[in-house]
């Protein structure tokens, strides 16, 4: 099973918090945080960290004990448990960590107007008839849907900026409110789910060969 926690980080804004729950994380999440220079980001950052931290209890591991390695493509994962497998997102005030036995990959976006030129860009064809034939208000939320499935998918198949957006196809099908991919990435065939808990925000998971996707979001409280 495939499992989503998810997290509001506006508790980390709180700096005792923040110093509390930093100690918990390995020295590789304390280092990609360190960097970083807004605060925002620093919070967002922690969050994920923190929720993989609880994903992996389940496991009987913790964060701060496991170690990473770096595909050719940059994405991470841990060294010595290759029959786990994790993705992490975040977004205005929201963190989420997938984690399951299958590859992976999962997005998280704050719905913004202004986007459109962006979909022009990036989506196939088809996927731009859909997103048109909406009503205006509609669009911007099928932008963003679109959007999350699309990342999902690139992250699942670990192949990063390397591989284009128009280079596959998100088919809606509205009649079973599923989607699915099409794709010559390879043979394998990879399963969509949608989450709609968090008001404002389009969250999507895609998993490889897998369509065994919890139904919902799980929340996580770093209190």
């Amino acid at each position: 099973m495939t499992y989503t926690y998810y997290a509001d980080v506006r508790c980390l804004d709180n700096e005792t918090l923040f110093r509390e729950k930093v100690k918990l994380l390995s020295p590789y999440r304390q280092q990609k945080i360190a960097i970083l220079r807004h605060e925002k980001d620093k919070n967002r950052s922690l969050a994920a960290g923190l929720l993989l931290d609880h994903a992996l209890a389940a496991f009987g591991l913790q964060e701060r004990s496991v170690e990473y390695e770096i595909g050719e493509w940059g994405k991470p994962a841990l060294k010595y448990h290759p029959e786990i497998c994790f993705s992490l997102s975040h977004s205005g005030d929201y963190a989420i960590c997938t984690i399951g036995d299958k590859p992976v990959g999962n997005d998280i976006e704050r719905e913004r107007d202004g986007r459109l030129k962006v979909a022009n860009r990036f989506f196939a064809k088809e996927e731009l008839l859909w997103l048109y034939e909406a009503g205006e208000e509609e669009q911007t939320q099928r932008m963003f849907r679109l959007w999350t499935m699309k990342e999902s998918f690139v992250k699942a198949i670990g192949r990063g900026m390397s591989l284009s957006l128009q280079d596959f196809v998100i088919h809606m099908d509205e009649e079973s409110g599923r989607a699915r991919v099409r794709h010559s990435v390879d043979a394998k065939y990879y399963h969509m789910r949608e989450y709609r808990e968090i008001k404002g925000y389009c969250t999507a998971v895609c998993v490889q060969e897998s369509a065994d996707i919890a139904y919902s979001m799980i929340p996580i409280d770093f209190y």
